[in-house]
């Protein structure tokens, strides 16, 4: 089975000025949990996934250890969210990105996913953003053509 008849089409993206606010809701509205970033030609700059917003609630290792009483008060850890909600999203971003064509087999996406510890890979072609293709997507279409559907046992 090839990427492209896996993949996720039409996509959410955003750009890198894109603030921590809007890629926050964007990824509720549309329950994702990653999002490509792509520059004002359409050109793909990274992605920003959840887990890099949740990672912007919580000091850097050398801020902690440097400001280690201030970071002891969760409450006004919480609270910092007031102050990075307009940042823009090349602040959290992964700018490096592991991508794949969408003639390659999907256990290959599967593959690069797990060696790269990574949940999505966009797919290119031609150097344009094309799709996304993540982890839930191959798994439930390996199960279903293998295993077939039907509902869980009851015990």
């Amino acid at each position: 089975m090839k990427v492209r008849e896996v993949m996720v089409t039409p996509l959410v993206t955003v750009t890198p000025r894109t603030t921590y606010e809007d890629a926050a809701f964007l990824l509720q509205e549309y329950r994702l949990n990653g999002m490509p970033v792509l520059d004002e030609h359409g050109q793909l700059l990274g992605v920003i996934t959840e887990k890099d917003l949740f990672r912007a609630l919580y000091p850097r290792y050398e801020e902690y250890l440097s400001e280690f009483e201030t970071y002891i008060d969760q409450e006004s850890q919480e609270d910092d969210i007031d102050d990075i909600r307009e940042q823009p999203i090349e602040k959290y971003m992964s700018h490096t990105v592991i991508t794949i064509g969408p003639d390659a087999h999907i256990l290959q996406a599967g593959g690069l996913m797990l060696a790269h510890n990574v949940h999505r890979l966009p797919v290119v072609e031609n150097g344009k953003l094309v799709g996304i293709i993540t982890r839930e997507d191959i798994y439930d279409k390996i199960v279903k053509k293998h295993l077939g559907t039907r509902t869980a046992k009851k015990e």
